[in-house]
């Protein structure tokens, strides 16, 4: 039985998403769960799923994607180049295969930037910090996101003489509500994050990253603060070859429709 945990919302983007769900995903006679985030009652959900041992996947905002306006209520502007990721019985990617290139080159002549431009080669003016939210942070590190801030920027300072520069998610009137985070990429010297999706956009733009192990960009980053002088830069081949995966675990809403998502992820063997 296919059960798509409905937010209470109605302007949710999960309410766009779920029917296409119910109509490209091959069902069992078993539970199969799909959860949009972690607000509301999900984590306790997902942790009875854990529990009982029942098959379910993570929903949210795609690697690789035109962005939905999030405030004041979430729009889709183009279906064909917003994609969503889906993923199995975790947050993030991090089993996968690597994709025979078919779905970058789409994204590609969609627009979307999926071009690796190399990396920076000169040391940065400052270590930009980029938490993931609260419940993220709480869920994934078992502490606040502030405990999260203070511990890093500590363990920052033993590696390094240069600022800590933090940068949090925008929100409609804090300081980064309405500002561009490669305006705060370019001096940077590497961005850390747990969870956080600004891993792909330092990456993207030439910023190596240190990452929690979880996290999608896990595979092409440093996973301790111990290397924010000499993070590690993957060459320009293993960066290909993450894009291709990456994209693969990825969909639009007429591609989760159509069962496309659903066929692509049986081929990941997730």
């Amino acid at each position: 039985m296919i059960i798509t945990h409905e937010m209470a919302w109605d302007k949710c983007l999960s309410h766009q998403i779920w029917p296409a769900i119910k109509k490209g995903w091959k069902d069992k006679d078993t539970n199969i769960h799909f959860f949009w985030g972690l607000a509301g009652p999900n984590i306790r959900k997902i942790q009875e799923c854990i529990d009982k041992k029942e098959e379910w996947y993570y929903v949210d905002i795609g690697y690789l994607t035109q962005q939905p306006t999030r405030y004041p209520e979430p729009k889709i502007h183009d279906i064909d180049k917003t994609y969503f990721r889906i993923i199995k019985g975790k947050l993030h990617t991090i089993r996968c295969k690597v994709g025979d290139g078919g779905r970058l080159n789409e994204l590609r002549n969609k627009g979307i930037d999926v071009e690796f431009k190399g990396w920076r080669t000169t040391r940065g003016k400052y270590i930009l910090l980029a938490p993931s939210s609260q419940t993220v942070t709480q869920y994934i590190n078992g502490i606040s996101q502030q405990e999260w801030i203070d511990q890093v920027t500590h363990y920052c300072k033993q590696y390094s003489d240069l600022p800590v520069k933090l940068r949090n998610k925008p929100r409609p009137n804090n300081q980064w509500w309405n500002t561009d985070i490669k305006d705060d990429l370019k001096d940077a010297q590497c961005l850390v994050t747990n969870m956080s999706l600004s891993a792909i956009d330092a990456v993207m733009n030439c910023i190596p990253a240190i990452t929690h192990q979880n996290n999608i960009c896990s595979f092409i980053s440093s996973a301790d603060v111990k290397f924010v002088e000499k993070p590690m830069k993957p060459g320009r081949k293993t960066m290909n070859e993450w894009l291709k995966m990456v994209v693969e675990n990825q969909f639009t809403i007429p591609e989760i429709e159509s069962g496309l998502a659903y066929e692509t992820l049986q081929h990941q063997f997730i």
